[in-house]
C-alpha cells in the first residue's frame, strides 16, 4: 500500500531510540499506525545482558509501583514473567528506609514494586515488541537528522552503523569502569539497520555514507537525555525549545553482590539510606535482584561524589549516615566490578510550548530527573500511556494526536519534576534550582511529612503512595493525613 492509499493519520510512525521509553512508545502506537519503525543505535544482546547504550542499567534500577501497574496494564502478564525470571517483590514496608527525619515507621504496606536488574526488564519488554507484526526494529543504525520544515516534521534520516562492533558505545550520561577507565557517550540511543528498510524508503548518498530517508506521519523522540533533536529542529528553522535545567551534580558508583547466606536482610527486602540536606549529601541503596543477588548503588551530590575503585566505594560506605549497608556487605561476595555513572543535569524541555507538527518527545529526551528519586522509567511509561490515549482519542497518529500528546506528556511529568527539583534545591551546590518563599514553604511542609512518617503509619503509607507516583501530593492534604502531619 502506498502512502497515498493509507487512511489519513494511520501511516508510518518512527520511534527514535530502542530503550525502554522507545519500546513502550512503539507498543503504545500499535493499532493506530500501520507501520511502526523503532530505530536503535545499539545491537541488542541475545539475552538479559548489560549493553553499552544503557550505562545507567548497571546501577540500582527502580520501577515505582505506579510504573509496574501501568506496565502490567500495557502488557498483561509481564509481572508474572518478571517474577518467574527472578524479580523480587518488595513491599514498601520491607524497605529499611532512613529518611532525613529518621527511620520510616513500620506497617503492613499495600504499595510494592518488583526489583530486578535493568537488562531483565528490558529483555522481557523487547520480547513483546519483537513478537508484534506491525513493529519493525532497525538495530545498529543512527538517526542523523529530521525531514520537514519549521512547521512540520515529516520523517527522519538514518544511516547504518555497519558491524556490531561499530554499535558498541555508551549511552545517556557517562560511565566509569573501575578497571578500564572512563567512557563517555551521548544519550542518543536510537538508530536502525538500513538493510532492513522497506523499498519505498528513498535513498541518497552523502560524504558520511549511505543515508536513507524514512517518511513518517509521526516521529517520536525517545533518544534519551543527550538527544540531538533540539539541534536538528534549529537546522529546520524552529525556535529554541524552552527548557528548565537543574543540576545537583550527582554521581554514582555501583556493584552487584551475592547475598550472604543467613543475612539479616532476607529475600525481598531492601535498604535505602537517604541524604539529609544540606550537610549530608551522600546516599546508598541496596535492592534484591534475580539470582539471589544485591545491587548496591552509592551516590553523592556535587562535592560528595564516590571516589574511584574499591577504595572510593568503601570510603563512601563509611561516610553514609548509618552503618547499615557497610555491615550488610561485610560478608557479601562481589559478583562484578564497580561501575561509575555521571548522569548529568536534570532537564525539562517544554515541547508543548514550541514544537512543529508531527513530533512527540518522550522519556529522558523530554524530561530527565536526578536518578536518586527513581522516577525516570515510571515517567517514561506515563509518556507511553498518554501517547496511546491521545492516539485513541483522535483515531490515529496525525497532527492532532501529536499536539495533544505533547501537552499530555508535559502534564504527566510535571509532579515528578516538581518533587525532584524541590529536593535538589536543598543542596547548596545545586545549580538552576527553584527558590523563593513557595519552595521554602514546600520544604517546611515536607519536613513535617517526613517527621510524621517516622511515627505514624497512616502518614508513612500516604508518603509511600506519593513517592511511588501512585497518588498525587494532594493525598497529604486529606484531613486525616494532614491532621496526623500537623500533630507531629
Amino acid at each position: 500500500m502506498t502512502s497515498s492509499e493509507r487512511a489519513p493519520g494511520r501511516g508510518t510512525a518512527v520511534v527514535m531510540g530502542g530503550g525502554l521509553a522507545g519500546l513502550a512508545a512503539a507498543w503504545a502506537l500499535r493499532g493506530f499506525a500501520e507501520r511502526i519503525v523503532v530505530v536503535e543505535r545499539d545491537r541488542y544482546p541475545a539475552g538479559a545482558e548489560f549493553r553499552a547504550g544503557v550505562p545507567q542499567g548497571r546501577h540500582a534500577h527502580l520501577v515505582l509501583e505506579a510504573g509496574h501497574r501501568l506496565l502490567e496494564e500495557m502488557m498483561p502478564g509481564i509481572r508474572q514473567e518478571l517474577t518467574a525470571a527472578g524479580a523480587q517483590r518488595v513491599a514498601a514496608s520491607d524497605v529499611q528506609w532512613l529518611c532525613a527525619a529518621g527511620w520510616l515507621a513500620e506497617y503492613p504496606a499495600q504499595v510494592s514494586f518488583l526489583s530486578c536488574t535493568r537488562p531483565l526488564l528490558d529483555k522481557l519488554v523487547l520480547d513483546r515488541i519483537r513478537a508484534h507484526p506491525a513493529i519493525e526494529i532497525l538495530e545498529g543504525t543512527d538517526v542523523v537528522g529530521l525531514l520537514g520544515s519549521a512547521g512540520v516534521v515529516t520523517g527522519v534520516k538514518v544511516r547504518s552503523r555497519g558491524s556490531a562492533h561499530d554499535s558498541e558505545r555508551p549511552g545517556d550520561g557517562s560511565e566509569r569502569g573501575s578497571a578500564n577507565g572512563t567512557t563517555h557517550g551521548s544519550a542518543n540511543g536510537s538508530a536502525h539497520d538500513s538493510a532492513n528498510g522497506s523499498a519505498h524508503d528513498s535513498v541518497r548518498s552523502s560524504e558520511r555514507g549511505e543515508v536513507r530517508e524514512i517518511p513518517a506521519e509521526l516521529v517520536v523522540d525517545a533518544a534519551g537525555r543527550s538527544t540531538s533533536v533540539p539541534k536538528w529542529l534549529a537546522e529546520l528553522g524552529c525556535p529554541p525549545v524552552p527548557e528548565e535545567r537543574v543540576d545537583a551534580g550527582v554521581a554514582y558508583a555501583s556493584r552487584i553482590f551475592h547475598r550472604p547466606t543467613g543475612s539479616e536482610l532476607g529475600p525481598g527486602r531492601a535498604a535505602y539510606l537517604q541524604t539529609k540536606a544540606p550537610d549530608e549529601p551522600r546516599m546508598g541503596v541496596l535492592l534484591p535482584v534475580e539470582g539471589d543477588r544485591w545491587v548496591v548503588s552509592l551516590a553523592g551530590m556535587r562535592g560528595a561524589e564516590p571516589g574511584p575503585g574499591e577504595e572510593g566505594f568503601t570510603e563512601h560506605l563509611g561516610l553514609l549516615r548509618d552503618p547499615l549497608l557497610h555491615e550488610l556487605l561485610r560478608d557479601a561476595e562481589p559478583a562484578g566490578g564497580i561501575r561509575g555513572f555521571h548522569p548529568g543535569p536534570g532537564v525539562r524541555r517544554h515541547y508543548e510550548r514550541s514544537s512543529p507538527d508531527g513530533l512527540v518527545v518522550v522519556g529522558d529526551a523530554a524530561s530527565t530527573f536526578n536518578p536518586v528519586y527513581g522516577q525516570g522509567v515510571t515517567v517514561a511509561l506515563f509518556c507511553a500511556r498518554e501517547l496511546r490515549r491521545t492516539a485513541k482519542r483522535h483515531g490515529g497518529i496525525g497532527h492532532a494526536t501529536a499536539r495533544a500528546a505533547r501537552h499530555a506528556v508535559a502534564a504527566a511529568s510535571k509532579i515528578p519534576w516538581m518533587i525532584s527539583c524541590a529536593e535538589d534545591a536543598r543542596f547548596r551546590a545545586t545549580t538552576g534550582a527553584p527558590s523563593g518563599s513557595l519552595v521554602g514553604l514546600q520544604h517546611r511542609f515536607f519536613d513535617k511529612v517526613l517527621a510524621a512518617s517516622t511515627r505514624d503509619p497512616a502518614v508513612t503509607s500516604a508518603f509511600h503512595e506519593v513517592m511511588s507516583l501512585v497518588a498525587p501530593p494532594s493525598l497529604l492534604f486529606r484531613p486525616p493525613v494532614l491532621a496526623a502531619i500537623l500533630r507531629a
